[in-house]
């Protein structure tokens, strides 16, 4: 198993500190990771920003670095607007392919691809038939630089794991595979153990963040009491320390004969602020942890 860390974690979105593309590959060497996924949109690997030349000084500083590139994740959402003349999910499609171009330029196996958001425009078998037919569009088209697409279960469409692997047996492409991940599970209530068995088999990525979650109350003077609200508050804090069983989780997936890449991400606010320091930190807690129960564990 390889164990990542995911771009996106540094690029600023949520009140982090920002790393440019070739500084947070230098950071994610200088922390002790294998490889790196990379954001396909900016301020990192957008394909609007990435020519030849650029490719070529990314390529150089992977190898110098001694860090691989496994993962390009792409941002994808597979639900049509109502206006049929855009032509949308071509779109993607393109996007996806002119990432997978850049990605195996970079020695990537994989492409990261959500499903799709629920569409008010569509019935779901509507929805379900036009997601398969493309991310299998997306399949032959990755397929013909060796990639293969990592499906996250992630999006609304297909998101409990027997519709993902459904989905997947649909889809029916030898370059369509899982990006399995325990938070979405966890957060819906699965067994984490048992889903990640099951889904192991299909699995050649997981990304991983922990979190706690915390009930939440409006207070009714009326009554001088509280209103329970849903869903509940979710805070990323550092890895091992939330209510995710992570420990289950691996168990399961090796079980079902995982060997794949392994990403750490921050997608979110997280404990303790966006500080550099505190980036760092919570990546070194993440490669501790996997090494001590995960790869240390037969």
């Amino acid at each position: 198993m390889k164990l990542g860390l995911f771009s996106i974690s540094y690029a600023g979105l949520w009140g982090q500190a920002e790393l440019g593309l070739e500084d947070f590959i230098r950071r994610a060497a200088g922390l002790g990771f294998d490889t790196v996924m990379l954001a396909g949109k900016r301020p990192h690997l957008s394909p609007l920003d990435i020519d030849e030349a650029r490719l070529e000084k990314l390529r150089r500083l992977l190898d110098e670095s001694g860090i691989g590139c496994d993962v390009v994740a792409a941002y994808t959402d597979l639900s049509p607007p109502p206006a049929a003349e855009v032509p949308y999910l071509e779109w993607q499609i393109g996007y996806v392919a002119q990432l997978a171009r850049t990605g195996a330029a970079l020695g990537a196996k994989y492409i990261r691809v959500f499903t799709a958001y629920g569409s008010p425009s569509l019935a779901p078998h509507q929805q379900w038939a036009l997601v398969v037919r493309t991310l299998r569009e997306m399949a032959e088209r990755v397929a013909e630089l060796g990639m293969t697409l990592a499906v996250q279960n992630h999006h609304d469409v297909a998101l409990p794991t027997d519709a993902m692997l459904d989905l997947i047996a649909e889809i029916d492409h030898p370059h369509c595979r899982l990006g399995f991940d325990a938070w979405s599970v966890a957060l819906r209530g699965e067994p984490l153990e048992e889903s990640a068995r099951k889904a192991a088999p299909w699995t050649v990525i997981t990304t991983n963040a922990d979190y706690l979650r915390y009930p939440r109350y409006t207070y009714d003077p009326a009554l001088v009491n509280y209103r329970r609200l849903e869903p509940d508050w979710v805070r990323a804090v550092p890895f091992g320390t939330g209510t995710i069983d992570y420990q289950a989780f691996f168990r399961g997936l090796r079980a079902g004969g995982f060997d794949g890449v392994a990403s750490y991400e921050m997608c979110s606010p997280i404990r303790g602020g966006g500080s550099l320091e505190n980036l760092d930190r919570y990546a070194q807690v993440y490669l501790e942890w996997m090494r001590k129960f995960v790869l240390q564990v037969s």
